[in-house]
């Protein structure tokens, strides 16, 4: 039997993971004092809510070696091979921790995956994964597979504001305050598994969103047509309906999902933020 494991950063929702068994480990939100566990203990809401009281950006950090155990344990006393996919290892040491609470339990089964991705970038390779362990597929022909695909995996978002950015270290004040003179928001994309700015639109979010998605038709169009991901960190529920209609009138693809992101994306990109992910062929 094969176990799919992942971090909280998949953004997956709930149906998803519980329709294809898959169980998640979640990364720590800290919010000053406290460390909430992402999607356990700390919501989006409560983010931005301590973060505009304390002008600043939440810090994110890896699951602790414990709390891995924890949840590998039961897999590995009942001797299934666990394939765990999970956050870039670029982004975050959250793949070092899987490592080594693995070699703590002399855990034989324990295959790990660096999706070079973030958010539904993971999720699509997940998807995948489960797809062929339901087809009866080898452990072995599922890793080969997810390897050999990850640098088609298609995953940037287009920001709101630069506020978030800035507080967390990621960008000057100076042009923070400039990008929102100018209403300039940035499409932040995955390159090999680290996050660089793609390009720059001017306008309000709903104008930016329309040329973002224009500006990936003819992509979509040679798209994996198994799964698209809207994925939103709040603010932008109508402006996600819309696109997914859009997505959904081109009659190509055979599930259009919209997701909300949790506490990383949150935390660091802020409200408003908006992405559509896919496989390109």
């Amino acid at each position: 039997m094969i176990k799919i494991l992942t971090d909280s950063t998949s953004d997956l929702s709930e149906e998803l993971l519980k329709k294809h068994d898959i169980t998640v480990v979640p990364l720590y939100i800290h919010l000053g004092e406290k460390s909430l566990k992402d999607k356990v203990e700390a919501s989006p809401e409560m983010i931005y809510e301590w973060s505009d009281a304390n002008n600043a950006t939440p810090k994110t950090s890896a699951p602790s070696i414990g709390d891995v155990i924890d949840i590998l344990q039961p897999f590995d006393e009942e001797g299934m091979d666990i394939i765990y996919l999970g956050i870039s290892s670029e982004l975050s040491t959250t793949i070092n921790v899987m490592q080594l609470a693995a070699d703590e339990l002399e855990h034989a089964k324990l295959h790990i995956i660096d999706s070079k991705s973030l958010s539904t970038g993971i999720g699509l390779q997940l998807l995948r994964v489960a797809k062929m362990r339901d087809a009866g597929e080898s452990v072995e022909n599922i890793i080969k597979e997810i390897e050999n695909s990850v640098a088609k995996v298609r995953a940037g978002f287009v920001v709101d504001t630069l506020t978030y950015l800035h507080r967390g270290g990621r960008c000057s004040g100076a042009t923070a305050l400039f990008a929102g003179a100018l209403k300039i928001k940035p499409q932040i994309a995955v390159e090999n598994g680290k996050l660089d700015v793609a390009k720059k639109f001017r306008g309000n979010i709903k104008s930016v969103v329309e040329k973002y998605v224009d500006g990936l038709m003819d992509e979509l169009k040679n798209a994996d047509e198994d799964y698209i991901f809207i994925t939103h960190s709040g603010g932008v529920e109508d402006i996600a309906d819309d696109v997914k209609d859009r997505l959904e009138a081109m009659n190509y693809f055979k599930e259009v999902h919209i997701t909300r992101a949790g506490g990383v994306i949150t935390s660091h990109c802020g409200p408003k933020t908006l992405g559509v992910l896919f496989y390109s062929k």
